[in-house]
């Protein structure tokens, strides 16, 4: 091989590693991001569960204002 395409081909590599590092920053970032997104939907169906229960209380209890 010679000295320019030894040079070529470690400019290729060189490229090849930082395309490498700049994926895996990108990917630590989603992953990060998806478990805050798990996190926050956990929150909200457990929010969604109290105003369910509490909706369901304020049905009987006027149910039971009718049946009376």
């Amino acid at each position: 091989m010679s000295d320019a395409s030894l040079k070529t081909l470690e400019a290729k590599i060189d490229e090849l590693i930082a395309f490498a590092a700049h994926l895996q920053q990108e990917n630590e970032g989603l992953r990060e991001r998806e478990s805050n997104l798990l996190k926050e939907r956990s929150h909200l169906i457990e929010k969604n569960q109290v105003v369910r229960q509490r909706v369901e209380a304020i049905v009987k209890r006027l149910k039971s204002m009718q049946d009376t």
